[in-house]
Formats: structure tokens, sequence, C-alpha cells
């Protein structure tokens, strides 16, 4: 497999990603010429100027936001590749002590991925931001909201996209002109087809991608020919969209209802959030070179085309796109409609199970059930709870709207949250990491972020109109998103407070009531810093421990991936004759776990390796210090000898006892005295949340026929 990230990837394979990319990143906003004009005159052109002034806001929204802010400046935003709303923030906590939970080691900074500039001085804007944000406990939890909120938004958006998509391709039917295809037919079909969109989803991206591309390379190529087309046909004046004026004039002519129509006009941009969010398939320039050379040119073709046509038909505006299309093309645009529909529909799915995995390995969600669907790529992931949800939901929405029209009033609050929220991210990382110019900051800031949040005012007076349905999705997933991280913040800060110290464990170890057992015995525990209460609480339950004890923590870096040959920090508690190990696993967030047989060979394959590593630097420390020859050559001796004891001893116990895993379980309940809500929320809410996702053995992948877990609570 190709390694996306590297600098000197080859011009053959980033003309393939280009390629590739159209079919997963653009499908979205490419098919937004379907409802785009039709949202913002949905009962025809009262003046024909107004196609100029909506033509000139949609041009220099899509330049403006799609092409200077995602495709030029959000994608340099990346995390080692990767993209989207947490990985802004896992950025951001990797260049501040910003995260909520104090799981930060200094061996983390040695990682190779972990790319940490900390040359900010102690003057500047850069070094007084980061300080503000570390001592400020609000600033932090507001940097965690802002990014469970993005990651909502985007799952709310993903329940109205396949809808609003599909709906408005099968309503192409509609130019049939036959009795039989009613409002109803169409709604009926659309939900078949919602239906088996997400059904395939088990099979992965990774299975369908090739069929993806060509079909959506068929529709921008469709698209752009058939507005030349048009461009020439109907009204080649109409190029004077070109001209920003236009966009004043509007404004002065049609005053709040041009504010109201921007609504309709910010569905142009839906979409772009996936150039971000799905980066880690591809990398930066492959999509930068399909979105400038194919993709924008496109769409910007298909409106043009559209607003030539509607000066010459202004009452066909309801209908623009397929109305627009000359009659032999018809039926062929049709059915190329309905693929890219289903395509673009399928990419946001794809997207919102990669930031789910990444929310839940940053402690942001209930662990569920992750299957990768690529041998290839780590974060091609199928999530079946969340997919069945959407289904559900997809279906609903669309029952409950009916049709593309009413729908399209529902639409564009999401995604403008996500606009707005990234923006917010992107302005601290030009702060405190790119270091920008203060003057290039402010004019982003009072530019493109105010655009966006102009766009956003307009599409609020949509809530009552069906608006809310995506801020009520998005809400839902806040709430349990939160209380998630809440009750998992609240179990871990418990352990570090009232964690063993190494004294304690040695005299435990050494004590000879404790009897030593054959075999290895993997201690799984939450806490990375130090040795969790449970182990004394095992202790004291259960006075045994076998021969060799290593003391697992797995613990996910704020960093897409971490080396596999980097995978495993250990270090041993002295003296060593007690055979007790501490090994910290690391994953970044979109690294895929291994199978249960060979996480556990690479443990042991990294452990002897850590003891030759250790006994030799040992040897070569008290060599050192040795002033004869003779002396050294004795010392590295009984070093070599050393190393191979304790490695034959470590083959006995694997051959004698095998691997015994046991698992910190604990439960969390509210001390006395704690407030009603707080109560609410860990007694009720977080323990019903534990209860019905997966549990740590499945998450740990834990063989049960070798498990034993070990029970505690925690009053916190």
């Amino acid at each position: 497999m190709v390694d996306l990230n590297m600098q000197d990837v080859s011009w053959a394979t980033i003309m393939m990603l280009a390629f590739q990319s159209i079919g997963v990143v653009c499908g979205d906003i490419g098919t937004s010429p379907l409802y785009v004009l039709s949202g913002v005159f949905p009962h025809g052109v009262e003046d024909i100027d107004d196609i100029l002034g909506v033509l000139s806001l949609i041009i220099y929204s899509l330049i403006a936001i799609l092409l200077i802010k995602y495709v030029f400046v959000v994608l340099s935003a990346n995390d080692n590749g990767d993209g989207g709303t947490f990985a802004l923030y896992s950025l951001i906590c990797r260049y501040a002590k910003v995260s909520l939970i104090p799981n930060e080691q200094v061996e983390d900074k040695e990682v190779s991925n972990y790319h940490l500039d900390e040359s900010n001085g102690h003057g500047g804007l850069a070094f007084k931001v980061k300080s503000l944000l570390e001592k400020s406990h609000y600033a932090k939890q507001l940097l965690l909201f802002i990014a469970i909120l993005g990651t909502s938004m985007v799952i709310g958006d993903g329940i109205l996209t396949p809808c609003v998509s599909v709906l408005s391709a099968v309503e192409g039917l509609k130019e049939v002109g036959t009795n039989f295809i009613s409002d109803k037919v169409i709604m009926w079909l659309s939900v078949l087809i919602l239906i088996l969109l997400f059904q395939v989803q088990r099979f992965g991206t990774d299975k369908m991608s090739n069929t993806f591309s060509p079909i959506l390379t068929i529709w921008f190529l469709f698209i752009a020919l058939i507005g030349f087309y048009n461009f020439v046909s109907y009204d080649p004046t109409v190029i004077k969209a070109l001209n920003p004026w236009h966009i004043i004039q509007y404004f002065q002519r049609r005053k709040k209802h041009a504010w109201i129509s921007l609504g309709g006009v910010a569905l142009c941009l839906t979409g772009a959030e996936a150039f971000f969010a799905d980066l880690g398939h591809f990398n930066v320039r492959s999509i930068r070179i399909s979105t400038c050379s194919l993709v924008f040119p496109s769409i910007i073709l298909a409106y043009i085309g559209q607003g030539s046509y509607l000066r010459k038909h202004p009452m066909h505006a309801h209908k623009a796109f397929f109305a627009s299309v000359p009659k032999p093309l018809f039926w062929p645009m049709l059915i190329v409609a309905i693929l890219a529909a289903i395509i673009a529909s399928q990419s946001l799915i794809s997207a919102i199970f990669s930031i789910i995995k990444q929310a839940m390995a940053l402690g942001c969600f209930p662990r569920v059930k992750l299957v990768h669907t690529s041998p290839k790529h780590d974060g091609q992931v199928y999530v079946p709870e969340i997919n069945a949800l959407l289904m559900l939901a997809c279906v609903g929405v669309t029952i409950g709207f009916k049709n593309s029209f009413s729908l399209a009033e529902a639409y564009g609050i999401a995604v403008l949250f996500v606009f707005t929220l990234t923006s917010a991210l992107l302005v601290l990382v030009m702060i405190m990491i790119w270091k920008t110019n203060l003057l290039l900051v402010l004019m982003y800031v009072l530019t493109i972020w105010a655009s966006e949040l102009v766009f956003l005012s307009s599409l609020l007076l949509k809530f009552p109109n069906g608006g809310y349905f995506s801020l009520l999705f998005a809400t839902i997933f806040v709430i349990m998103m939160y209380i998630w991280n809440y009750g998992y913040r609240k179990n871990y800060i418990f352990q570090l407070q009232n964690k063993v110290s190494a004294q304690q464990v040695k005299d435990i170890a050494s004590n000879p009531k404790i009897k030593r057992l054959p075999g290895v015995a993997l201690f799984y525990t939450e806490l990375v810093q130090g040795i969790s209460p449970i182990f004394t609480h095992y202790v004291s339950n259960v006075p045994a421990l076998h021969s060799i004890l290593v003391l697992v923590s797995i613990k996910t870096l704020p960093i897409s991936k971490v080396p596999q040959k980097e995978r495993f920090l250990f270090n041993r508690l002295e003296p060593y004759d007690l055979s007790i190990f501490r090994c910290v696993v690391r994953y970044g967030y979109n690294d895929a776990r291994k199978e249960r047989e060979s996480f556990e060979e690479m443990l042991v394959d990294h452990l002897k390796e850590f003891v030759k590593d250790d006994f030799r630097s040992v040897g070569r420390s008290i060599s050192g210090r040795v002033t004869s020859p003779v002396d050294k050559n004795e010392a590295v001796s009984n070093n070599e000898e050393e190393v191979k004891r304790e490695v034959e001893f470590l083959d006995q116990q694997l051959q004698e006892g095998g691997v015994i895993y046991l698992l910190g379980e604990n439960q969390v309940i509210c001390s006395k005295g704690s407030g009603f809500v707080k109560r609410f929320v860990i007694d009720h809410c977080y323990q019903w949340m534990r209860r019905c996702v997966r549990q740590p053995d499945e998450v740990f992948l834990v063989p049960r026929s070798r498990l034993l877990k070990v029970g505690m609570i925690y009053e916190v």
C-alpha cells in the first residue's frame, strides 16, 4: 500500500488518486445543481435581473468557500494526511495542553508522526494564545464542545443529504409527464433506493469505488457540456454575473428577500465539508488537481447554463435542472443523475463512519462495533449500529417531507454550522501553529468566516419549516457524546488521583504471602500514568500473581496513525527479579486494531526486544564505570547471560502457563452529596450507555476463554 502522506508520491499515483477522489470526495457538491436554483426560486423568477445576482452569489461563494477555504487552506491543516473536525481538534491538542483527559507522556513527542514544533518563543501572539488555552478550563471545555458539535452536525447533515440528493434526482421522472408519476410514487421509489443504499454499506467503499469515479466523471462532463450548450443557446449575456456588482444590486433591489434567498444559495456549498472529512483516503495534491481541473469548472458551467436557460424561461425555476436538459439527453441524464445522487450519499455516509471512529478513539463516543472493510485503508470502516440509525432516520425524513422542495427548507443548517465551527478551529491553527500574519487572519475572518455567518443567519429562518430536524439530530448526538466523555473523564481522573505507587507494587509482589503462578498475565487498565487502584483490589481478593506481569494500557495519541514499530512503550519495575513490566500500547485515532492472535504475538515480541535492549543498556552503563578491560569484557559477558536467561524464562512461562488476561472493569457512581444533575448523568445516563455498548473485552480484543474480569466501584 502506498503511503499517501509521503511527499515523494509519484505523479502517476497522484493522478490515479485524483481520478478516484472524484467518486468519493466530490459527489455531494457535484449533485448540488440538481436543487439549488429551484430552492432559491421555488415560485419562479419575479425579476429577470435577480438571476444575475443569484448566479454571481453562487459563483463567488464557490470561489471563496469551496476553492479558497477548503481546497487551498483547510486541506493544508490536515493531521498527517487526515481531515475532519476531530483531526483539527487533535492537532490543537498536540500543540497545546488542552485535552481534558490528563494522559500526556513525555515519550509521546518521540513518535515520528508527532511533528511538534515548539519554537513559539516566549512572546508573540502564538505563545499568548497557547498559554490562554492551557490556563483556562473553560477554553478547554469550549474546544471540546466545538469538536463534538462539529461532528454531530456532520451526522445531522448525513441524514438529510441522502434524502435531498435522491429525491431531487428521482423527481426528474416528473418531466415524463404521465399521471402515474406522482409525488407519492417518487417518495416511495426514493425510500426504496435509500434502503438499498444503506444495505450495501457493509461491503465497504473499497469494493464499490471502481464504479464511483467513472460514473461521476460522466456526470461532471454531462453537466459541463449541457451548461455550455445552454449558455450559448439561450442568453450568453448571463456571463455578466462574473461582475460581483450584481450582488450589491440584487440586495438593493430585493432587500430582505435577497437575504432570505441566501439560504437557497448556501445549498451550492453542501458537500464542501467532505473535501476535508474524506482526505484520509487520498492526499492534498490529488484533491486539488481533481477539483481545479474538472469538478469546479463543471459546476460553474452547470450553474451558468441553468441561469442562461432561466433568463428565457423564468417560470421553470422550480424545475431548473431537468427543464434545462435538452430533450434527446433527458433519459441518459436522468439515469446518471440518480446514480450520481446515490454515490454522493454513499461518500458522506462513509465520512460519518470515519469521524465516529475518530471520536470513539478520543473518548468522545460510546463504544460501537467497527468493521474494517478494506485491507488497504485503515480509515475505511463500517459501523452497523450507526448505519441502521441513519437508514431509519433517512426513511422517516423522506416519508415526512415527501419532496425535495419541502426538504430544502430543512437542508443546509447543519452544513453551515460545520463551516463556521471549522473556521473557528482553523483560525486557532493559523495563529498558534502556522503563526500566520495577523492581517491575513483578519482578512479570513472578515471575508470567508463572516460570509458563512451571514449564510447561517439566513438558514436559521428555516428553523420552523423543518430546519429543526438536522439540529434535533445533532443535539441528540451532542448530548450522547458529551455524557459519554464526561463519564469517561470522571472515571480516568478518579484512577489518576488514586493510583498505586511503584513502591506499593514492589511491596505487594515481594510479599511472601503472594504466590507466583506460571504464565504471563496481561493486566488491562485504562490508566496510562501510574498503576490503577484496581490492581490492589485484585491482589487483596486473589493473593496470587503470575510469574511475569505486564500492566497494559491502551492509549490513543492525538495523531492519525502511530508507526507499527513505535506502537509499544515498555518500562519495568525494579528489582528485575520481580518480572513486572508496564506497557502502554499507543494507537492513532485512525489506526486499526489487530486481531487477538497477532496483537498478542506482537506484544510478546516487543517485550522480548525490550528485555534485550534494557539489559544491554544496563550492561553498557556498568562496563562504562569499570576501568579494567578484563572487567569490562566480563561485565558485558555476564550481561549477555542475563539477557539469555531472561528470554528463556519468558519463553518457559509462555509454554507452561500461556498468556492470561486480567481485565480491570469498574463501575462509576456518584459520591454522596452529589447534585441531582450529576447523579442523573452518571448513575443513569452514563451507566445505561455502558451497558448498551460494546464491552471492554471486545474493544481490547481479549479472548474470553483466557479472561478474568476484576470489578471495582468508583465513587466520583
